[in-house]
């Protein structure tokens, strides 16, 4: 089973979350206290300085965005993003689309209210949110 980078559900970043901390369990290997000779339980976030995984992803997928929404308007994939469909949509609830993960990526860091099309035209104030969605800092 493969996951979405797009469209990331709370339970997929949670597995997510799961997986890379096993894998930096195994990276770092077990710990021995060097005075009592006790293993004990490692913090690997300590050990370990890169961003979270899910962290990377959603500042890539807002990157990614940035850079969309700079395209001229006849490219296909611009189209892709900001069109919307016609006819029926089917029953049940809307799945999500890129925007609305975007606005979610944005509420996360604090800056939820704004229009992002009109704030990712201009590179370097979109570049600071990126950022800041990759340390989830605010600015």
């Amino acid at each position: 089973m493969g996951v979405k980078l797009c469209c990331l559900t709370l339970c997929e970043e949670h597995r997510l979350g799961v997986f890379e901390s096993r894998v930096l369990r195994r990276i770092f290997g077990p710990m021995r206290n060097e005075v009592t000779g006790e293993w004990r339980k490692l913090h690997i976030y300590n050990l370990y300085s890169s961003p979270n995984i899910v962290w990377v992803i959603k500042s890539r997928r807002m990157r990614w965005a940035g850079h969309v929404s700079r395209m001229w308007e006849w490219r296909g994939v611009y189209r892709v993003l900001v069109g919307k469909l016609k006819g029926k949509r089917p029953l049940g609830r809307p799945r999500h689309r890129w925007e609305h993960n975007i606005k979610m990526d944005l509420e996360e860091v604090g800056f939820g209210g704004m229009d992002w099309m009109d704030q990712a035209q201009d590179r370097d104030r979109w570049w600071a949110l990126v950022n800041a969605v990759m340390n989830l800092l605010v600015p």
